[in-house]
């Protein structure tokens, strides 16, 4: 505990609380001001054309003066995805283990972000001092290397963010737990616990990562052809573990994908991945060279998720892997909330283009994520005075409230936050009060946060009825139409097929004009109105759709 009194303390998540991914949370002791992660999410089903989304930090943007740090607890996109958009805003220093900073710097340069950020290599011992609170860290075993929990001391008890953890006895070196640092914790008095909820909803502990390596080398023994192994580009340790069976079975490995390629490269020359035989990894272009039983593909996709890639070598579309009869196909990698769909479509097109697909009959991929009990070992572990689930959607976040209790503690101790909303600690009693903004921002190629709510319903319009575009040139002086109507129909019917539906159509546009401009006074508004809202009701009776009529009236 600090020396200081600390008066005031809130906890206030930005993202990652009803959700899977854009994790950030902000941790306000008296006038200092935490942020723990930076993450982004994938977009969900319904954001169409959406890259990515990221937390809205205007409020953040606000208090800029009082931010201490950014402090990452992995190198995972949910918690660094963001990074590059957030420190245009934001200049804060960061601060994250030596592998979670090298793909945080490299994540800049690959966006091309270029701003001063101050960025600072801390171990699971380093200890930070600031003026009210000092902060410091404990290691916990992920599916990448370095993964971090962190711990705000304050006069009141600690503040401890588990970042993404589970229990594996099994684990070794760069990925064991200090569960000794944590009993610690524990012991010298928690008051806030914010623990990860992925899995919360799965009973017993998540499965060894032993399990995986052998189930691998097992696979790449029975497999007669090539082999690819589809996973996410920063799961260093399912990488290591095919590289591990890719050598035991005498065959050489090819990591293809942009994201991949990068971050192996990252953690090799880091010795986060290692590898004994040099001549073990071979570019992508000599695949051709060996024999289908002698090769490995580790391959992954765009943003770093693999099923795009294993779409495009099925459809005979990928730049450097098609597949073909007698290739064994190994997903080593849980989809993301809403892409369900995409694995199952992809799967089938495997399995089409000749491929054999092990995603459920063999145990290649376990969760880096906690189950149950791994949950509630935390929560003895920590013995926190008030708890707070994070990281999952709301479902999510029940279970895991429900396990605490089944440890003993009570309902009042469990604050189940939406984004923005403000738990605050104060006079020794914690409660929740008011919220700050919060929400999601959309990048759409290169525009960060210039989509919205409206552009969405647009383009969700666009793409269940299609557009009914109707121009008319007026001849203004002699109060006449010009040329035209001209309607042109996209997504909503086929014209040639459709020539009644078009040419009543276009008689009533026809008529509207005509009155509309014998008028001694008219405006543009007005007829545009007129137009859509008569059509609107046409073509809705004729068809039962309701297509985006956008008018357009020119003048000569």
């Amino acid at each position: 505990m600090t020396k200081i009194k600390n008066e005031l303390i809130k906890i206030i998540p930005l993202g990652g609380v009803g959700e899977i991914g854009k994790n950030m949370y902000v941790v306000e002791v008296d006038s200092e001001i935490f942020v723990i992660d930076a993450g982004l999410m994938f977009p969900e089903n319904e954001m169409l054309g959406i890259d990515i989304v990221i937390p809205d930090t205007t409020w953040l943007e606000d208090q800029q003066d009082r931010i201490k740090g950014i402090f990452l607890t992995h190198g995972h996109e949910d918690a660094i995805g963001a990074l590059p958009y957030i420190l245009q805003k934001i200049k804060a220093p960061v601060y994250g283990s030596r592998l979670t900073i090298a793909l945080a710097r490299e994540k800049m340069k690959e966006y091309g972000m270029k701003t001063n950020v101050q960025f600072n290599t801390i171990k699971s011992n380093s200890k930070l001092r600031f003026d009210g609170v000092t902060v410091s860290f404990f290691h916990t075993t992920h599916s990448i290397p370095d993964s971090l929990g962190v711990c705000i001391h304050t006069s009141e008890g600690r503040i401890v963010h588990t970042g993404d953890f589970k229990f594996d006895q099994a684990a070794t070196g760069l990925y064991r737990s200090e569960i000794g640092k944590m009993a610690s914790m524990g012991d010298a008095g928690v008051l806030c616990l914010l623990s990860d909820s992925t899995e919360a909803e799965h009973p017993g502990f998540t499965p060894s990562e032993s399990v995986t390596a052998l189930e691998l080398s097992n696979a790449f023994h029975a497999a007669p052809g090539r082999i690819i192994v589809a996973c996410f580009a920063s799961n260093f340790i399912r990488i290591q573990q095919a590289l591990n069976a890719a050598a035991e079975n005498g065959r050489k490995v090819a990591i293809v994908g942009k994201s991949i390629e990068k971050g192996f490269e990252i953690a090799l020359k880091l010795g986060y991945i290692s590898v004994e035989d040099k001549e073990l990894i071979i570019p992508a272009k000599q695949i051709s060279k060996y024999d289908d039983q002698q090769i490995v593909i580790i391959s992954t996709g765009t943003m770093g998720e693999p099923f795009e890639a294993l779409k495009k070598m099925a459809g005979k579309n990928h730049k450097d892997v098609s597949i073909k009869k007698g290739d064994t196909v190994l997903i080593a990698a849980t989809p993301s909330a809403g892409l369900e769909t995409v694995m199952a479509k992809t799967i089938d097109s495997l399995y089409r283009a000749g491929a054999v697909v092990s995603s459920t009959k063999r145990k290649v991929h376990v969760s880096g994520h906690g189950s149950q009990e791994d949950l509630k070992l935390m929560l003895n572990l920590m013995r926190p005075k008030y708890f707070i689930p994070i990281q999952g959607e709301y479902r999510m976040l029940i279970s895991h409230s429900k396990l605490a209790q089944e440890i003993g503690m009570s309902k009042e101790q469990i604050f189940i936050p939406g984004k923005g909303e403000v738990i605050e600690y104060k006079n020794g009693k914690m409660s929740a009060g008011n919220r700050v903004t919060a929400g999601n921002v959309l990048i759409d190629g290169i525009g960060v946060g210039d989509v919205g709510n409206i552009v969405l319903r647009d383009r969700k319009l666009l793409s269940q009825d299609g557009i009914f575009t109707v121009v008319v040139t007026l001849d203004k002086k002699n109060k006449k139409i010009a040329s035209g109507p001209e309607i042109i129909s996209r997504g909503f019917v086929y014209v040639r097929e459709s020539e009644q539906l078009i040419e009543e159509s276009a008689n009533i546009v026809r008529k509207i004009v005509e009155e509309t401009v014998s008028a001694d006074a008219f405006d543009w508004s007005s007829i545009k109105q007129d137009i859509r809202d008569k059509l609107n009701h046409f073509l809705y009776e004729k068809t039962k759709r309701r297509p985006m009529i956008l008018p357009i009236i020119m003048e000569v």
